[in-house]
């Protein structure tokens, strides 16, 4: 039987990780924060606004250049096509900024429904991203969005066209939350507006994303309403797992562990760089050392490599209270769901919350159980907030017994069935007035250090 392109892609996928486990399994251990110098990347002009009007001019979500490409994996071309555009899009700050998305069309569809699919790419190196993997660069870090290609596969063959945001931005501003929702949003305006890509302007679009994906997915459906009306009424729903909804409470449930310790100061880098704030006053020689060590890093330069970290360990003493460190206090209350806005759409939302407990990763008072690195308590917090606010439903699901890697592998197809429930105008399930109770996710408040 002759297979269709998502079919070779998958094969492909399989192929080449196969091919590549061990090594890769052997660079993981040994990974250290360094820019690529691909030549892929280093050289491609792809990624830079370069005409003769500002970007300024140009209205969020208009496309900028187009390319169509063979989608690598790994470096190795497949048969599968893949349309990349440069947009304009606004960074953290409101300011002007050129983003890139990737599109893969299904052979099973038309342009009438699409999946915005964040990726969970999760790194400082802005060449870890997902539209460089697919155009062929290899970096440790992209190994990432090289895998979570066959994610893709049965979004493709449920007929399903893919759209891919690099949702980082340019500078890789990792954990910046509102960043991740306007190049998400302006991502799906751009594959609506670009002729190449088979969609357009009544196409109707689901959003799907795991941990770091979830950070994208649901800050895009947080700022649809105002950001992107024409972007709003568009959305069946959002489907994600593993959330990050109040910073300064992960820093405190992974701090002292063996294995998520090191996500913390990656996503203080990524606050600071998005924000445009400088640390280096309140950090010791040590945490000098991290952050220098982490400018370019990726989630596998972070993972099993900084056990014990804590932020004790970073900061000069009188800075021992996180909380004392004004900018960390604003920064951390700028990625704060609990005080944004209300999706209007509906949510599927699962979360893990069996994760190891050690160190200080443990039942914390006020912050309680979680998967390992996102704490339940906070998104069960945040469901019941939009139970009670808006009129959107919210499907809850807690897996008690599965860490933040192991409840992705139920959440997947759970994801792809809600979704098709959505787009074929089934009514949302919702489980409000059946979620438990959860964490405070109040603003942090400043104190004075000592």
């Amino acid at each position: 039987m002759q297979r269709t392109a998502p079919g070779k892609l998958a094969a492909a996928v399989v192929t080449v990780l196969a091919v590549t486990a061990v090594p890769t399994a052997t660079a993981t251990t040994t990974a250290t924060a360094a820019p690529s110098t691909s030549a892929v990347t280093a050289s491609d002009s792809f990624y830079t606004y370069d005409g003769s009007k500002p970007l300024a001019s140009y209205a969020p979500g208009d496309v900028l250049k187009t390319r169509t490409l063979k989608y690598h994996v790994l470096g190795i071309p497949t048969p599968v096509q893949a349309t990349q555009l440069l947009f304009r899009t606004v960074d953290a700050q409101g300011r002007p900024s050129a983003g890139v998305t990737s599109i893969v069309r299904s052979p099973n569809g038309d342009g009438s429904k699409a999946v915005s699919y964040q990726s969970f790419y999760d790194s400082l190196n802005p060449e870890d991203s997902p539209s460089r993997a697919i155009a062929g660069d290899v970096s440790l870090g992209g190994l990432i969005a090289n895998g979570e290609s066959l994610l893709l596969v049965p979004l493709l063959l449920s007929g399903y066209n893919v759209v891919i945001p690099d949702t980082e931005g340019q500078n890789a501003n990792f954990a910046a939350g509102p960043e991740y929702g306007t190049n998400t949003l302006d991502s799906i305006r751009a594959a609506s507006r670009s002729p190449e890509t088979g969609l357009n302007s009544a196409t109707r679009f689901g959003m799907a994303g795991y941990s770091g994906g979830a950070i994208a997915t649901h800050w895009a459906a947080v700022l649809a309403p105002d950001y992107a009306p024409d972007v709003n009424k568009r959305l069946v729903g959002y489907a994600e797992g593993g959330l990050l909804v109040k910073p300064s409470h992960n820093l405190k449930y992974i701090g002292g562990s063996s294995i998520w310790a090191g996500v913390a100061p990656m996503a203080v880098i990524g606050a600071a760089r998005a924000y445009d704030i400088d640390f280096t006053p309140y950090l010791n020689d040590y945490g000098q050392q991290v952050f220098k060590k982490l400018k370019y890093g990726s989630i596998v330069n972070a993972l099993g490599q900084y056990p014990g970290l804590t932020w004790k360990k970073m900061v000069k003493p009188q800075y021992s209270d996180p909380n004392s460190v004004a900018p960390f206090v604003e920064a951390v209350n700028k990625l704060n769901l609990g005080t944004a806005a209300t999706p209007t759409v509906p949510g599927y939302i699962a979360q893990g919350n069996g994760g190891v407990f050690e160190g200080t990763l443990s039942n914390l008072p006020g912050i309680g159980r979680g998967d390992g690195v996102m704490v339940a308590g906070d998104v069960r917090s945040l469901a019941r907030q939009y139970c009670d606010k808006g009129d959107a439903a919210v499907k809850y699901q807690q897996f008690d017994a599965l860490s933040h890697v192991g409840a992705a592998v139920p959440w997947a197809p759970v994801a792809l069935g809600w979704l098709n429930d959505r787009f074929a105008g089934k009514a949302a399930p919702s489980d409000c007035g059946r979620i438990p109770a959860g964490n405070s996710l109040a603003p942090e408040v400043p104190t004075t250090g000592s």
